[in-house]
């Protein structure tokens, strides 16, 4: 009876301890799924805060599925001129009915589909349905038109301020002189040249201010990247590129078709090379602005999103310090990087009118 007893001892351990052990693996399993969960959750908002938007949204309410902010006006053209909001989205939700024909946005674009929303894909799993041309106001268009209003009104109140003070600038222009004063004597001057300097000044100080204050809009709670926006370093690019070439003297051409002081067999080898630079130049720009722009933001949301993942007195006051030291760093990022572009136009500037010394 005790040989009896003390099994049935040993072997309800045994299944207490197969239980807890089961109950153990549920709850790290539970806790794994819950910290994945959240994972891809904060995944999905680095994405969205990076991409455009037809609407702006300050912050949603996860629970009740709502989403504060405002719409913004959505303009097709798909067999005609097709305006309306993008509420009738409702942040990608619902199917938007226009004159018969029915859009769904979807990974922040817009697509043709029928009245259920289907997305038909191809075998890499890319939405293969028909897209309307989009010129729709979206959140980095409103970005670049507030930004532009902001210069209009400051630089005016400059000009108005020298004019009326005998060159003494008043309120903001104290600000704004200096930075003007730093464009034209430490950018301008010394890479284009003290007589030709000034008919570019207007790209230089508007590529300057234009590039910083976006910088210093996308690390408000407004969650705007226009920097990070590949199409908008495209443009910046394009139009240094175009500046470049067109104002040009013979001299840079020379240099790129028929090197002087070079043997002619070299001068053949070397031309395509020069010449690809000519458009190496820009591309550079667009990169180094695009890509610097959006890996701090990446990795500043990243250590952000720490602080939920951990939910710890250690982990999260640390991710929080970090988060804030780099948020301090991305001040001083968000004007090197206007600093780096306009001194790289102001470069290119000076190679294409650089006189000739032979």
């Amino acid at each position: 009876m005790q040989k009896i007893s003390v099994v049935r001892i040993f072997m309800t351990l045994a299944l207490i301890l197969t239980s807890l052990n089961l109950v153990a693996k549920d709850a790290e399993n539970v806790e794994k799924e819950g910290k994945d969960g959240l994972k891809t959750e904060i995944k999905e908002f680095i994405d969205h805060h990076l991409l455009d938007s037809h609407d702006f949204t300050l912050f949603s309410d996860k629970e009740t599925g709502k989403h504060f902010g405002f719409p913004l006006p959505v303009i097709l053209w798909d067999g005609g001129l097709k305006v309306f909001s993008s509420s009738k989205f409702h942040h990608g939700e619902t199917v938007a009915e226009v004159d018969g024909e029915y859009y769904k946005l979807y990974h922040s674009k817009i697509y043709k589909t029928d009245a259920e929303g289907t997305i038909e894909y191809d075998d890499e799993h890319h939405a293969i349905n028909a897209k309307p041309l989009d010129f729709s106001i979206t959140k980095n268009v409103v970005s670049i038109f507030l930004i532009g209003l902001l210069m209009f009104f400051m630089f005016r109140g400059l000009a108005k301020s020298y004019k009326k003070n005998n060159g003494i600038p008043t309120g903001a222009g104290r600000f704004l002189e200096p930075l003007v004063l730093f464009v034209r004597d430490e950018i301008a001057i010394p890479n284009i040249g003290e007589n030709k300097y000034r008919r570019y000044m207007s790209f230089l100080l508007t590529v300057f201010f234009f590039i910083w204050f976006l910088n210093l809009l996308g690390m408000t709670p407004l969650a705007v990247n226009v920097t990070g926006n590949i199409a908008v370093t495209f443009a910046l690019a394009l139009i240094t590129f175009l500046i470049t070439n067109f104002t040009a003297n013979k001299n840079y051409w020379g240099h790129i078709f028929w090197m002087p002081g070079v043997p002619t067999f070299m001068k053949i080898v070397l031309a395509p090379i020069e010449l690809l630079g000519v458009f190496i130049k820009p591309f550079s720009l667009m990169i180094r602005l695009y890509a610097n722009m959006t890996a701090g933001h990446v990795v500043l949301m990243s250590i952000v999103g720490l602080m939920f993942i951990f939910k710890s007195w250690i982990g999260s006051p640390l991710s929080f310090g970090l988060a804030f030291a780099l948020s301090i760093l991305e001040l001083l990022v968000a004007a090197l990087q206007a600093y780096i572009f306009t001194m790289l136009a102001a470069l290119y500037f000076g190679m294409a009118n650089e006189e000739a010394h032979h």
